[in-house]
């Protein structure tokens, strides 16, 4: 936060804030809104494979999840959103986690789609501006593509062969004691279940045009901040300034403070001529519409569920078990294949979690 206020004169930035247009920043809070419902819709599609997941059970995990990440470093809510949804569910936490990184990876994916699109079809200037920022894009996007393909790559394979992942396992903690190794085996079987949806490619498309939407919609609420404060931004520029936030959130820091704002910064003062002022303004409202309001009500889910923050490292390391027989069933009916004990086996036996712990 020091790097990205040196700069700014915090009257400016005040005065800037108070001229917004305050009737584009409640559009910018609705349409934020409107992101994280179709993330809970996209994230019901993810757990098909491992069973039907109510709409409201899924939005309370996702709300608390995204508090917990703005309120500790270190991404904590990405642990926290399978834990709470599989308590509430009666699910495997090991399955759910791994719809998890089947989203961020398809998070990646749809960021990087729009970043190219963006600028090869509707921003062509770009394409050969001579900027130092700019080609570091580039060349962080071909990074992060080649990534995304390879980490889906091994998702997929290990999708295929949950009894393999869990025998590579078992030797991989021979030295264990053989309760521990049972564990590890079961809840490394589990998490490959939850990326079964990788081995449909039709699935896949779906899910991406889910993540699509999740990020053209976010991209939406940025454009109309940034107009709010005066920032000249083509709406097709604002997939640039969207990769450069998303970058910035990636700094391990609660809710990505101070990465997001040096961030929307950098890109709207150095590719589109943004006054710091403006600039420094527009980040610190848009981060807050970005966060604030999921954060609040997340704090007061977790109250009401009796979930603490400072315990939630020691709660998500337990691997809850199916109590019901949706999670053995596809959409349609028929039984997905599951491998491992239900409960009363190990999994479920918390003195082996706490042996993993």
């Amino acid at each position: 936060m020091i790097f990205f206020l040196r700069n700014a004169n915090l009257v400016g930035v005040r005065d800037a804030i108070v001229r917004a247009r305050w009737d584009l920043l409640m559009v910018a809070v609705f349409v934020m809104a409107l992101a994280y419902v179709v993330r809970v819709l996209r994230w019901q599609y993810l757990m098909r494979p491992v069973g039907r997941v109510g709409f409201t059970p899924a939005l309370q995990a996702t709300i608390m999840g995204f508090a917990a990440t703005a309120l500790l470093p270190g991404r904590v809510g990405e642990l926290l959103r399978p834990y709470a949804l599989a308590r509430s569910e009666g699910f495997s936490a090991s399955a759910v986690f791994g719809t998890i990184v089947v989203e961020r990876l398809l998070d990646m994916a749809a960021v990087l789609l729009i970043f190219g699109v963006g600028i090869f079809l509707f921003d062509p200037q770009f394409v050969t501006a001579d900027s130092r920022l700019l080609s570091a894009l580039w060349l962080g996007a071909g990074l992060a593509g080649g990534f995304t393909v390879g980490v889906l790559g091994i998702a997929c394979l290990a999708a295929g062969r949950p009894e393999q992942i869990g025998r590579m396992v078992t030797r991989a903690s021979a030295w264990l004691p053989g309760r521990v190794i049972r564990t590890l085996s079961t809840m490394a079987q589990r998490f490959a279940q939850g990326l079964a949806i990788v081995r449909q490619f039709g699935a896949m498309l779906v899910a991406l045009s889910w993540s699509v939407a999740v990020w053209l919609i976010v991209a939406a609420s940025l454009w109309l901040v940034s107009v709010a404060f005066g920032v000249v931004l083509p709406p097709a520029g604002t997939a640039t300034v969207l990769i450069l936030t998303v970058v910035g959130v990636a700094v391990p820091t609660p809710a990505g403070i101070g990465g997001y704002h040096a961030a929307y910064e950098l890109g709207t003062t150095t590719l589109y001529g943004a006054s710091t002022d403006a600039a420094v303004g527009a980040a610190l409202v848009s981060h807050a519409i970005s966060f604030a309001p999921v954060t609040l009500i997340g704090v007061v889910l977790m109250a009401r569920k009796g979930i603490q923050i400072g315990r939630i490292g020691q709660l998500v390391s337990e691997d809850v078990t199916p109590n019901h027989e949706s999670e053995n069933r596809s959409p349609d009916g028929d039984h997905w294949p599951m491998n491992g004990p239900t409960r009363g086996g190990v999994s479920g036996n918390l003195d082996d979690e706490e042996s993993v712990r």
